[in-house]
């Protein structure tokens, strides 16, 4: 199979070095920074370069490795460049608003896509940040449309397995959005709230575990984050609204000295969290598939 990453970053980048480490695919590639595809070549984590955008007509598979609005304005401007056979897909952490816009734009140009979203990163961007192994592991969410080609999802399943992924997730977008507030969007506000405490300054030979897990991704990256809020808004504003009020029910119990509440605050957390554990296993363990 002959893939193309139009997007070499942290994703995209770990995409070729995947692709060249764990397949037989050919990978070419296109960024706008020159630079970027020098390094890859270095690196031998591509095969070729990509000179002239409609040279994506013939490629299997198309991975976009954009930031959100940057994926919106690259289709837009090159609709004309994608695969008719061959399959689109981006790799952005929201998919309702992508989604929405992007399909029927390739519909219309009968050029097939597909939302997905690798649940994977790092604390850094850029190519030079990407690993081969940064999918390992990890769940490939794919939001198909209504009318999908059963043999562009085969290939996809087939191509996400290949590169490292271990669970593949099929739902639709607006689901996809709702959850992800949850599962990283209100995890990285808290993180970058959480470092704004003045006790900051105190931390050096007090910290431990548990600062570094509450604290690793309070360092982001603040352009790429911003339009992921942003574009996911409502979503994200239900999760920091009850995470508020789950943090003022705390705050409250130490405020009146009520100890009997604050110890089933605790106990329904451990309880919750222990739930969690359990179905996490038992989906993976069962090899579930949605």
């Amino acid at each position: 199979m002959k893939v193309a990453v139009v997007g070499m970053g942290l994703i995209g980048g770990s995409f070729c070095k995947a692709i060249k480490k764990k397949t037989g695919h050919v990978v070419f590639g296109w960024n706008r920074s020159h630079s970027v595809i020098e390094q890859a070549f270095e690196e031998e984590a591509i095969d070729g370069e990509i000179t002239d955008l409609h040279e994506l007509q013939r490629f299997d598979l198309v991975i976009l490795g954009f930031h959100p609005e940057l994926t919106l304005k690259f289709c837009k401007e090159h609709i004309d460049c994608f695969p008719k056979k061959g399959l689109t897909i981006d790799t952005c952490g929201v998919k309702e608003c992508i989604v929405k816009e992007l399909q029927p734009l390739f519909d219309e140009a009968e050029r097939p896509f597909i939302g997905t979203h690798p649940m994977a990163g790092r604390e850094f961007s850029g190519f030079a940040y990407s690993l081969a192994t940064l999918y390992d592991g990890a769940s490939f969410i794919i939001t198909p449309p209504e009318e999908v080609s059963p043999f562009h999802m085969a290939l996809l399943r087939e191509f996400a397995r290949e590169v490292g992924f271990t669970r593949i997730v099929e739902t639709d977008v607006r689901t996809h959005d709702a959850t992800i507030a949850y599962t990283s969007q209100v995890a990285h506000v808290l993180s970058n709230a959480y470092v704004k405490s003045p006790t900051l300054k105190n931390q050096s030979g007090f910290s431990a575990g548990s600062f570094k897990d509450l604290s690793r991704v309070a360092k982001l990256n603040a352009d790429m984050w911003t339009e992921l809020f942003m574009m996911n808004r409502e979503a994200l504003i239900f999760e920091i609204d009850t995470l508020v009020q789950n943090l003022t029910a705390y705050s409250d119990a130490l405020k009146a000295e009520d100890r009997q509440l604050l110890h089933e605050l605790l106990q329904k957390g451990t309880d919750l969290k222990e739930w969690s554990i359990a179905q996490t296993s038992g989906a993976v363990n069962s090899g579930e598939h949605r």
